[in-house]
């Protein structure tokens, strides 16, 4: 299996990496499934049809025609207790970030990912007179992905020229304060998206700039609050996020 990583500007060209590590890590899994099929009875085989149908339903409603998923910076360094920018809470984001992945695939729905992908150096970063601590360095384990994400579709990187890279869709100079596109609105109008489910992390930062870049370029947009989480730099940070993501027009769906 190939990972496809789409890096920088929207002009720039699609890069395609053999992401080895998240995807042997998505290989064991569907093998270990296949594994686990292959000895259950004949009524468990029956309840687990059942089931598959009923999430099926659930999927058709939340993921029809025209819609997609975008999963958001679901990377060690946020989603992982040892990460350089720990989002506390972040791991118990994976399995749900992974039902709406099954969901949008049962669907038929296309799933999109970013992944923030700094240099070593970059006044994104505290030491270097920004805000953050150092995240997703490129090349590292901390800006992997996270090993038990599910990884279905195109990963747009973003940041990696040290841009702040908070949206999915935009990427804005920290000095200048020039803002550059993504290549993410072409490939979903590309796709024929017209309504995005924005997931991932975190809720108050790059999920937040990305849904609401996602309202501003014209999509309908669903932000389910039980697929992100906070970090919260300050207390409130969340509450106002959704604030301003419900101002903005954005679904918040109640966890």
């Amino acid at each position: 299996m190939v990972t496809q990583t789409v890096d920088q500007q929207d002009d720039d060209p699609v890069d395609v990496a053999d992401s080895i590590g998240q995807v042997q890590a998505v290989g064991s899994s569907r093998h270990a499934e296949q594994g686990a099929g292959t000895g259950q009875h004949i009524g468990e085989l029956a309840d687990r049809m059942r089931g598959g149908h009923r999430r099926q339903d659930r999927s058709m409603q939340q993921y029809p025609t025209g819609t997609a998923l975008v999963v958001v910076d679901v990377q060690n360094d946020f989603a992982d207790p040892a990460g350089g920018l720990y989002v506390s809470g972040g791991e118990e984001v994976v399995p749900v970030v992974n039902a709406e992945v099954e969901a949008a695939r049962d669907a038929g729905a296309a799933v999109f990912y970013t992944q923030d992908w700094h240099p070593a150096i970059t006044p994104h970063f505290a030491k270097d007179g920004g805000t953050w601590p150092t995240h997703c360095v490129q090349d590292t384990w901390g800006a992997e992905l996270h090993p038990e994400l599910r990884i279905v579709g195109p990963v747009v990187r973003k940041g990696s020229s040290g841009e702040d890279g908070y949206s999915g869709f935009s990427q804005r100079d920290p000095v200048t304060g020039e803002t550059v596109p993504t290549a993410l609105d072409r490939l979903l109008r590309d796709a024929g998206v017209t309504r995005v489910v924005v997931t991932g992390l975190a809720e108050d930062v790059c999920v937040k700039e990305t849904a609401l870049d996602a309202a501003r370029l014209g999509y309908d947009v669903t932000v389910p609050l039980a697929a992100t989480r906070a970090v919260e730099l300050q207390d409130g940070d969340a509450q106002r996020a959704r604030e301003e993501m419900q101002v903005a027009g954005i679904t918040l769906v109640p966890s």
